[in-house]
């Protein structure tokens, strides 16, 4: 009878662990922050987003994922109240268990399918990562979940409210072709003028897009004497210099480098595509990538550093974009080959907006400045961003020493006068400075990286 006893016993124990769910501990990972952000950035080219447009895609999504670790980690400060209309993200429910990474990538992925137009491309990357998560860890996983998706519909209740819906409606850019000195179309696509309403934009930190309104270009002439024409030849002699050296001429490298010209269009007898090519903001954004992998950055200081980047190259494309329609400034590609030399080709193919002044340098001297903050100055690093579009790898001894030949490499490339480069260089780095001291996101500056070589 005993042993009728305990070999129901041993039954009941056996079939009671085998009931029994073994739930795994979660370790959200920055590889796979990373992950996420790189298959943003594929879909991004793939469905051809203009500059600007791009980095909202990026920003939404890095303030939703640090809104919530913010919350979670006392190193760091919630950005309610300091970037414009944005309030405090929903508590989570005290009852059940929350991995706050977990909650932070999903509001990531949740707001990035919001942006962009191949949302199976995203969904299919979230699904494989939901199904590890849930089997490791059901209980966790869903509380999580959800309470990433709460945060994310709060932040995109906000998004909503940025006037982006609004320029949808806005007329498009008219050419005036009474004023020479005015943006025309250029070849080969001769595509209308882009975002011409981004001004209207809410900024995230800069009080409006007028705030670093830059000193004019110089005065339009075709004077050989004027300032404006120097600038124009100069272009032209440069361009023919390195032309002359061919492709293995370091100007020539350092622009196709920082190309980043989603609008490309190759012609192939009577069809004409684009070819896919990664955005300014992306590059930069993939830089602060680096950084965080060099650096060995934890998932939470992974996150701070994206989103930081992320505002200074949201807001730098307000400011800058504004003055491109302000301004509204001829290319060189259109007054080279009507007043020099018919048959001249910048070393880049010119994108479809006004000159004046150039996105690349005033993105690039805001992000500069937003990445040198998180992780120091002269942190030095392989910029690899480029590799999987077939250019090589390129090396700096700072951030700031990467924004100055991003600039260039708009002459280099034929597309940009001096002054758009240098004016609009300091434009990015005094925009950027204003959001550092203006956003305080860290409680301990002591997160800053002091790389040693």
């Amino acid at each position: 009878m005993k042993k009728i006893i305990s070999s129901l016993c041993v039954i009941i124990l056996l079939s009671s662990c085998g009931d029994k769910t073994i739930e795994e501990p979660l370790v959200i990972s920055p590889e796979e922050l990373h992950a996420s952000v790189d298959k943003v950035t594929e879909i991004m080219i793939h469905d051809i987003f203009s500059p600007p447009v791009a980095s909202r895609v990026f920003v939404y999504p890095n303030i939703a994922a640090y809104e919530i670790v913010a919350l979670n980690n006392d190193d760091y400060l919630s950005l309610a109240g300091q970037v414009h209309g944005l309030t405090a993200i929903p508590e989570p429910d005290a009852s059940r268990p929350i991995n706050y990474q977990l909650a932070a990538l999903v509001a990531h992925m949740e707001l990035s399918k919001k942006l962009i137009f191949s949302e199976n491309k995203l969904e299919a990357f979230r699904d494989s990562l939901y199904g590890r998560w849930d089997s490791k860890n059901h209980t966790l996983f869903n509380a999580s979940k959800d309470y990433g998706l709460k945060v994310a519909e709060h932040i995109g209740n906000w998004m909503k409210e940025d006037n982006y819906n609004q320029t949808r409606t806005m007329p498009k850019y008219t050419v005036d072709t009474y004023d020479p000195g005015r943006w025309q179309p250029t070849p080969p696509a001769y595509m209308d003028g882009i975002e011409p309403h981004w001004d209207k934009i809410r900024p995230f930190v800069i009080d409006s897009a007028n705030q670093f309104k830059p000193a004019p270009p110089p005065d339009f002439s075709l004077d050989e004497n004027s300032d404006f024409y120097k600038e124009l030849k100069e272009v032209y002699d440069i361009s023919n210099d390195i032309t002359k050296k061919g492709d293995d001429s370091e100007e020539i490298k350092i622009a196709q480098f920082w190309d980043c010209n989603p609008y490309v269009s190759v012609s192939r007898g009577h069809l004409m595509f684009a070819t896919k090519k990664i955005s300014p903001g992306a590059h930069w954004i993939g830089i602060a990538q680096v950084a965080s992998k060099k650096s060995k950055s934890d998932f939470d200081k992974t996150v701070y550093g994206l989103t930081k980047t992320s505002i200074a190259i949201a807001d730098a494309f307000i400011s800058c974009w504004a003055e491109k329609y302000r301004s509204n400034l001829i290319r060189p590609e259109t007054l080279i080959n009507q007043h020099i030399d018919e048959d001249w080709l910048p070393v880049l193919q010119t994108p479809p907006f006004p000159e004046y002044t150039s996105g690349h340098s005033v993105v690039s001297g805001a992000a500069a400045i937003a990445l040198t903050d998180v992780f120091g100055d002269n942190f030095s690093f392989d910029d690899d961003v480029e590799v999987p579009y077939g250019l090589p790898v390129r090396s700096f001894n700072s951030f700031n020493e990467a924004a100055q030949e991003a600039a260039i490499s708009r002459v280099y490339g034929g597309i940009h006068y001096r002054s758009a480069v240098e004016v609009g260089i300091t434009q990015g780095r005094n925009l950027g400075n204003f959001i550092i001291q203006n956003v305080k996101m860290t409680k301990n500056k002591d997160l800053v990286s002091n790389q040693t070589e």
